[in-house]
């Protein structure tokens, strides 16, 4: 079987090749502008080249570029974008313009060539404000509208992308005569998950000695879900998911900011005090997915406690800064 990973050395997509690649025979390519890292394949993605995963580097905004993969695949993973509240709020014309062009460009691609299957990643993100305006359940399931709350806010400009990813995956598939699933993410976190993300930051900070220590968004709660889980998760959809279906993959513990960022410090031993104070604008206040679907129609079990999965993660980071003291922040987001 022929698998492509369009965004495949990103977090996720790193992880998932690498999954593929070890438990299949299957010919795996890797499709990737390599921005988290510098442009060029780091030493984790060379490795996987050298054990026979095919690479393909290039801008995939420019359509043309789809031209380099020659041929048509059985399947397709979309988890190709720009993710991260600090990268939408600083620029978050460009999350429009690169993430809705990917978008775009892979479905005129598939247009073109075919494929057996797609799933195309999507996030909690896009259903974020029916939450949190209009008191939907939590945990939440696939049945819920996707809703935001403020269409001028760049904290948004990410979930509007994946809400056109959502539609035109599932219509051009319907017209064009390939099947597609959707997969939402929720709070996916693991060794090398880059520095964008609330683990990270806290390892950093903690590292610095920040005295009181801050808990922002103290009273919210977020469910996490390890790496190694979401991409069985992954898999399990692609493989078993019903043509058109739309699964949340997450964990069903929901844990407070406050509960988790008591605990990291727990690991640095940290004997300071702490102090509550406020989150980002359009930070949603509670996130948990009901995962009942993808339980019974995939045989999704998340394994991984997140403490244990947090303690991990944690050290992983501790090992890589201490490693590394002397590179800048901007090499920290590349990994």
């Amino acid at each position: 079987m022929k698998i492509l990973l369009l965004g495949g050395a990103g977090f996720i997509g790193y992880n998932l090749a690498r999954s593929l690649n070890l438990k299949s025979n299957h010919e795996i390519t890797i499709a990737d502008n390599f921005f988290r890292h510098g442009g060029k394949p780091d030493q984790h993605i060379n490795e996987l080249q050298k054990s026979g995963v095919k690479m393909v580097a290039g801008d995939f905004t420019d359509l043309s570029t789809f031209e380099m993969l020659k041929e048509s695949f059985d399947q397709v993973y979309m988890l190709a974008s720009v993710v991260g509240v600090d990268h939408v709020n600083s620029m978050p014309h460009e999350i429009i313009r690169i993430n809705s062009m990917l978008i775009i460009n892979t479905l005129e691609w598939l247009r073109k060539v075919g494929c057996g299957r797609v799933l195309f990643a999507s996030t909690s993100e896009a259903y974020a404000g029916a939450v949190e305006e209009f008191d939907y359940e939590v945990p939440t399931s696939e049945s819920v509208p996707l809703t935001i709350t403020d269409i001028t806010h760049p904290r948004f400009t990410y979930a509007v992308t994946k809400m056109l990813g959502e539609s035109g995956f599932l219509n051009y598939s319907s017209k064009l005569g390939f099947e597609a699933v959707i997969v939402r993410y929720h709070n996916v976190y693991g060794p090398r998950m880059g520095f964008k993300h609330v683990i990270p930051h806290l390892v950093q900070r903690f590292i610095a000695g920040e005295n009181p220590f801050k808990i922002y968004g103290y009273d919210q709660t977020r469910s996490f879900n390890y790496i190694n889980d979401a991409v069985e998760g992954t898999t399990l959809t692609m493989d078993k998911g019903t043509n058109g279906g739309i699964y949340h993959l997450g964990d069903s513990d929901e844990i407070t900011i406050e509960e988790l960022v008591r605990f990291v410090g727990k690991e640095f031993q940290f004997k300071g005090s702490y102090e509550n104070a406020p989150t980002y604008s359009g930070s949603v206040s509670r996130r948990c997915p009901d995962i009942t679907k993808a339980i019974n129609d995939l045989g999704y079990k998340p394994k991984i406690d997140w403490k244990f999965g947090v303690r991990h993660t944690v050290e992983w980071y501790r090992d890589y800064l201490s490693e590394n003291s002397e590179l800048n922040e901007s090499f920290y987001d590349n990994i």
